[in-house]
């Protein structure tokens, strides 16, 4: 089925300036919505940070959208009308694994972990989840459809996440014991990114010595060795056709990356900020349309230095609630994963559509959240959801609160957001009152 075309696209099609678009307000035929019977591109970002959160400093205490922002998600003000904070959605998946294994791993699955050998600090081992997680359940979703397909059906951004592979570090899984490897690297996700194009302007620029080197000598040569010459000619131009067929035109400004930034616990804002740009210039680019952004890993004990917190963060998260010290220091440190948010929201928001339909944070939900409710009980109620951007469905800029429901019906939520009109993701058991209602 064909999509009438927008004004812009008109433009482009007939090769018009855009000193024409005033004069095509008027067509009715062309005045359906802003994007004229055509989808707009959605773009979906779920970003994690670890051990919980200070509930007294975090949650809103009304409901409605008439809150206040407490002071770990103050950064968020620019952009409260595009919030949405759901308190109430719990993790009720159980099974083998301690709180922090479950936590992560049947975060974004919503089923069980797979029995396995790994041993948390309780309970039984355990092994990887045993489903596929909803970022790559909408992604597959994506690109299945050619009109929504792009070159990475996601991408996982990782800032300081650990090398090593087990159930506290992994939150995306592709399918069953499929755990995806997030990409800590700014620099190496950049190769992934771009490296191609590289490669492909240094075969060009060889390409072209070498034909000019050819046409140089063939004045010179006669009879067979022409002939060889020409073949090569032949298959050089072969080449090059090839070469510009594959060539992804880019259409953005490929980013410049700050040179020699370490993987370092004390670099971590430096880390945040290159894999946060390059997150904003995928999208810029369509080269993606679903990616995660994990800060470290469940169990995370990072050393907030550039805070003044010495302390490991999962350290802290054990302390009793009447230790204010490191109350105050775990709100400092939820504060600047949020800082985080709302500056890559801000950047999101600073960039245009490549439609040329308002900017990408018009058409992208970021979903930040976290293995666990409450550090210090290991509570799997009440886990952080913060929405910003927008999707369809979702009505922004509240603080709504649940009654200790299901976080698999906020999966279907999302997944519905998207167009995808599944029934049940992950444990069936605990989607039977369907997706929640956010409109």
């Amino acid at each position: 089925m064909s999509h009438p075309l927008s004004r812009r696209e008109l433009l482009r099609t007939a090769g018009a300036s855009a000193a024409m678009l005033p004069f095509l307000n008027g067509m009715s035929s062309l005045a359906e919505s802003p994007y004229n019977g055509a989808p707009r591109k959605q773009r979906l970002i779920i970003m994690f940070s670890p051990d919980g959160v200070v509930p007294s400093t975090f949650w809103p205490d009304e409901e409605g959208d008439s809150f206040t922002l407490k002071e770990s998600l103050t950064p968020l003000q620019p952009f409260k009308d595009r919030t949405l904070i759901l308190h109430g959605v719990c993790d009720k998946i159980r099974g083998d694994g301690d709180g922090h294994m479950r936590g992560i791993g049947c975060l974004l699955t919503g089923i069980e972990l797979f029995p396995g050998n790994v041993q948390g600090g309780s309970d039984t081992p355990a092994g990887w989840a045993s489903g596929i997680s909803i970022d790559q359940e909408i992604a597959s979703y994506l690109q299945r459809n050619p009109a929504n397909r792009t070159r990475f059906g996601s991408l996982e951004f990782g800032v300081m996440v650990p090398e090593r592979a087990d159930t506290w570090t992994r939150m995306s899984y592709a399918g069953p014991n499929m755990p995806i490897a997030p990409i800590s690297n700014p620099y190496q996700m950049f190769s992934r990114l771009y490296g191609h194009q590289k490669d492909q302007e240094m075969l060009k620029s060889v390409l072209d010595d070498l034909k000019q080197d050819m046409d140089s000598v063939r004045s010179a040569v006669r009879g067979k060795d022409r002939k060889i010459l020409d073949d090569h000619a032949a298959l050089i131009r072969s080449m090059e056709t090839d070469l510009t067929s594959a060539r992804v035109e880019m259409k953005h400004a490929v980013p410049v990356l700050e040179p020699g930034v370490r993987q370092d616990n004390d670099n971590m804002p430096a880390i945040s900020k290159l894999q946060i740009e390059l997150l904003v210039s995928s999208f810029a680019g369509d080269l993606s349309r679903v990616a995660t952004l994990q800060y470290t890993n469940s169990v995370g004990e990072s050393r907030h230095r550039w805070l003044g917190i010495n302390e490991g963060q999962h350290s802290l998260s054990h302390e009793p609630d009447s230790n204010a010290d490191a109350q105050t220091k775990l709100t400092k440190i939820n504060k600047w994963y949020c800082e985080q948010l709302a500056y890559l929201a801000k950047r999101l928001h600073d960039t245009p559509d490549p439609d040329g339909t308002g900017t990408l944070l018009d058409s992208t939900l970021i979903v930040w959240t976290n293995e666990l409710g409450k550090g210090n009980s290991h509570t799997p109620d009440n886990i952080p959801f913060v929405l910003v951007g927008g999707a369809p469905g979702f009505k922004m800029g509240r603080s709504l609160k649940f009654p200790n429901v299901a976080h698999n019906r906020l999966l279907l939520s999302i997944a519905h957001g998207f167009g995808h009109q599944i029934t049940k993701f992950g444990n069936p058991n605990y989607c039977g009152d369907g997706p929640l209602i956010l409109s």
